[in-house]
């Protein structure tokens, strides 16, 4: 191919579609999920766009279109058309491009669609041309198929799971790519394996092992002379496409330095993944409120990790609710507990109406959710008006019955930091129940013990109930006393 050059400003253009998305989820992501940038407010997202860059002399920023949305349910196939045919149009009309950062996450699920990021992927590769180098800031929860990757000329992962360094894997997709725009090294070599293990993010979390050590060494991978990067992404366990799988790119100009780094790797990931564990205690509801009131540990965190909005769950299930106020310590207020966002715009209507300090009967949640399964059902609760708030925009109403006070919110709202919850402080209670999985890093600072909920949802950690169908077998969990060891024989892009 001809070689990008230096000596003159680089067009590069900024866009994506990123949403994580569970075919177990009933929610449906429509348009009004996204949040959708453009111009100057796409290009004031990064850091590194602004004059003061040491990028900013060698490039010329072209704002297309971003649209991102809270995990959910699949995205409707309107909407993807409708994102999708945005930025395809907005990079035609930007003329020649010389490279595009492509901030996307990596699993999104679309109804009618079997790999919706390969896709987007050869749209956006169809309008650029064949010369355009188009590289990836991906999540690690992401699913990397050959026919995705084969159309990205670099693709990067976040390497922290929390993801405390998510935009520093915008950045150094974009520094990796304007590298070689000035340099006029072109496109590099890109070697490509899938493992067949597909485990949850709460198994993979980079504050244990064996996920600390793998991703650690990625930035002595790529800091091997003629390696640009490497990458390691779990996949993304909430969805049954055939995609859904570990993979391994490592990208440079060394082709065999790059086939061979990446069979390591791969290898080392499925040596261990008898080894991954979950992050934090585990147990069924029951068991993990009966050991948090017990507990002199205080406040005391439960993730209601199959419900977990952040994941991909519907977030109205009022189960964990239900089990909260099944405990007598309690129901009767000698313990005290929050627990929230459970969404249900209807009986927050009702609350406002109501106001702070009335006494209200609500049906509570499984808004969408309500029909797969008797944990989706509605509950009936009663009890007192003690917050009505706005927060980010949403508005969400505590309501507190004997010791808990449960958090409505109008729409999916995620509580991942201490301001999320607003006036209502979490460490005044014994016990706090969010809807998450691994503890976003406030909370789990915050946590004086905590423990993992293995609860029902769309985003169920038993994934062999959940019943995926579509997924290549064998796969890890699903299948392994008589899995043969695969060959993992990486193939260059």
């Amino acid at each position: 191919m001809e070689k990008h050059g230096a000596g003159r400003a680089q067009r590069v253009g900024i866009g994506g579609m990123a949403i994580e998305s569970s075919g177990f989820c009933p929610h449906r992501t429509s348009y009004e999920d996204f949040r959708v940038t453009r111009g100057a407010d796409l290009l004031g997202r990064y850091a590194w766009t602004g004059p003061a860059d040491p990028m900013a002399a060698d490039v010329e920023w072209v704002p297309l279109v971003h649209a991102v949305a809270l995990p959910g349910g699949p995205v409707e196939l309107e909407t993807f058309g409708r994102i999708r045919d945005e930025l395809v149009g907005r990079i035609r009309e930007a003329g020649p491009l010389d490279g595009i950062v492509y901030d996307i996450h990596g699993a999104m699920s679309v109804f009618g669609l079997t790999d919706a990021e390969a896709e987007l992927t050869a749209a956006v590769r169809e309008a650029a041309g064949p010369d355009t180098l188009i590289s990836a800031a991906m999540d690690p929860h992401g699913n990397v198929s050959h026919e995705f990757a084969r159309h990205l000329d670099l693709l990067t992962a976040h390497r922290l799971a929390p993801h405390e360094d998510a935009w520093e894997t915008r950045e150094r997709a974009a520094r990796n790519l304007v590298d070689r725009l000035t340099s006029g090294a072109g496109r590099p070599h890109r070697a490509w394996v899938q493992v067949p293990v597909l485990l949850p993010g709460e198994k993979t979390s980079t504050r244990l092992e064996p996920a600390k050590s793998l991703y650690g060494s990625l930035a002595s991978v790529e800091a091997l002379e003629g390696i640009t990067d490497a990458a390691v992404w779990v996949g993304y366990a909430w969805a049954d496409e055939p995609r859904c799988r570990a993979a391994v790119v490592v990208t440079g100009d060394d082709a065999e330095l790059a086939l061979a780094q990446a069979a390591m790797l791969a290898r080392r990931y499925w040596e261990a993944r008898h080894d991954f564990t979950f992050v934090g205690p585990t147990g069924q509801l029951d068991e993990c409120v009966a050991k948090a009131v017990a507990a002199t540990a205080r406040p005391f965190l439960i993730s209601d990790s199959g419900d977990n909005p952040t994941a991909g769950g519907a977030g109205d299930l009022a189960y964990a609710l239900s089990r909260l106020l099944a405990h007598e310590d309690l129901a009767s207020g000698r313990a005290t507990a929050l627990h929230p966002g459970i969404t249900d715009p209807a009986a927050v209507d009702a609350c406002f109406a109501a106001g702070r300090g009335a006494r209200v009967t609500l049906r509570v949640g499984g808004r969408v959710s309500a029909g797969t399964g008797p944990h989706a059902e509605p509950y009936e609760l009663t009890g007192e008006v003690v917050s009505l708030q706005v927060l980010d925009g949403c508005r969400a109403a505590g309501v507190r019955r004997g010791g808990v006070t449960a958090v409505l919110t109008e729409r999916r709202k995620p509580f991942h930091t201490l301001a999320d919850f607003g006036e209502l402080d979490p460490h005044a209670y014994d016990l706090v129940v969010v809807k998450l999985g691994y503890l976003e890093p406030e909370l789990y600072d915050m946590a004086a013990d905590w423990l993992l909920a293995l609860t029902p949802g769309g985003v169920d950690q038993d994934l062999p109930r959940l019943g995926h169908h579509r997924v290549i077998r064998p796969l890890y969990p699903f299948d392994d006393a008589d899995f043969t060891d695969p060959e993992l024989v990486p193939v260059l892009l």
